[in-house]
């Protein structure tokens, strides 16, 4: 038994996922990550249900497996491991929970099928001037679940948060959430379905009472179990993952929701947000509400390989929605991790390793066409296709997408932003 918990704690030590950091000796072992965080891989018949109830074809993310995961099991398991580590009794659970409890996912689609409702929730903490591509991910996902299932949407930008984490003021704060809010807004969200706030403006009546409902529920020793807290955390660190909660339910929004408390919630995220919904899991039946569902991303890799996701940090692991296509070539061309052979001669002969290739990495995510993506990784791994080609194509494909979002962002005036953040009913949001 020691002798297992001390591998998994040095597993724990190579792989880092948290709200706050990615990073990995190797690739990101996201097995590994599904059994810790209690998550399921979809499966093709929940996707092929998705496509069945909203006579929508599933979405390139869906169909290539970036959104690859879902929550099926309740977070008093997680609770109970986070705080005493004995796999005995987690693995004793994990049984019991696998053969009783279905999917949250599976029982949103259940209740669409019904004709109940839901909304939709996402955000984004606001740290830098301009989004780059991995942070789109959630965005476009979104885009296309508000479109099929045609609900409402709440859009939080945690601009507290990054106050907290980050070396800014709160002013620069609330600024880059605003400019943020742009490119958001730049995705093609229905203003007739979609709420989006900042946590400085908005926080405050029902949804600071659900905050303290959420606070009162997870001691000091489950805090620090879920999201790792040290000594060294200030108190602000601390006290705010219930603001990050709170929107998975409906009566945080009385301007919205008001008699609709029973709405359930889906939460579109990358996976290392799923320690927040994890806590929010295990308080919501305590408070009286539903769990929240949560369908759950791959990171979109850094340039330089898989060892973690994009970063803010360091502008030459990502593609920005502002960069050039001058710009978008060269970083490809310089930094963009190749699993070519390195000479044309054993190019040929052994081609490309594709799981470390991120060139075709990117394409997976943006490359709407299968037969072509098919073809090029056919033809690159049986060393037909040189990497200065897949490169090329890489950058027609990035090219074209952030030109696409840089024209619509453009045309986002500072009072649309005003009318997205309005506090307002939305009498079509079920239209």
């Amino acid at each position: 038994m020691a002798a297992a918990r001390e591998s998994e704690k040095k597993q724990e030590e190579e792989q880092v996922v948290n709200p706050w950091e990615v990073s990995a000796k190797g690739k990101i072992d996201y097995d590994k990550l599904i059994d810790r965080f209690g998550c399921q891989r979809l499966d093709e018949g929940l996707i092929s249900r998705l496509h069945r109830l909203t006579s929508r074809p599933p979405h390139v993310f869906l169909r290539r497996g970036v959104f690859f995961a879902h929550r099926y099991f309740p977070s008093f398991l997680l609770s109970i491991t986070e705080t005493t580590n004995e796999r005995v009794v987690s693995f004793c659970f994990v049984l019991f929970c696998f053969v009783l409890c279905c999917s949250d996912f599976a029982e949103i689609l259940d209740a669409y099928e019904r004709g109940d409702k839901f909304y939709l929730y996402t955000g984004r903490g606001p740290s830098s001037e301009a989004l780059h591509l991995g942070h789109l991910i959630p965005f476009m996902f979104t885009k296309y679940l508000q479109d099929a299932f045609k609900v409402p949407l709440i859009i939080q930008l945690t601009d507290d948060e990054k106050f907290l984490w980050k070396n800014l003021t709160i002013e620069e704060s609330q600024r880059l959430a605003r400019e943020n809010a742009k490119d958001i807004i730049a995705c093609g969200f229905d203003i007739s379905k979609t709420f989006i706030f900042t946590d400085f403006n908005y926080v405050g009546g029902s949804f600071y009472k659900n905050m303290l409902e959420v606070a009162k529920r997870v001691t000091y020793n489950q805090a620090v179990g879920i999201f790792g807290f040290t000594g060294e955390d200030h108190i602000g660190k601390v006290s705010f993952p219930p603001v990050q909660a709170v929107p998975s339910f409906p009566s945080s929004f009385p301007h919205l929701f008001s008699g609709k408390e029973n709405l359930r919630c889906l939460i579109p995220c990358a996976i290392d947000q799923d320690p927040y919904f994890r806590m929010t899991r295990d308080v919501a039946p305590r408070i009286g509400c539903h769990k929240p569902a949560l369908i759950e991303s791959l990171f979109f890799p850094a340039l330089q390989g898989e060892t973690g996701k994009m970063s803010a940090s360091d502008p030459n692991s990502a593609i920005y929605v502002t960069d050039s296509a001058k710009e978008i070539k060269n970083k490809v061309n310089k930094h963009a991790f190749s699993g070519g052979q390195d000479s044309i001669e054993k190019h040929r002969q052994l081609g490309a390793n594709l799981e470390v290739d991120i060139p075709i990495k990117y394409l997976t995510f943006f490359l709407e066409d299968d037969v072509e993506l098919e073809h090029i990784k056919k033809e690159y791994g049986e060393g037909r296709m040189l990497t200065g080609e897949v490169k090329q194509r890489l950058v027609e494909v990035l090219t074209e997408l952030v030109e696409r979002h840089r024209r619509a962002r453009a045309s986002v005036t500072e009072e649309m932003v005003n009318a997205f953040m309005a506090i307002r009913p939305l009498p079509h949001m079920f239209d």
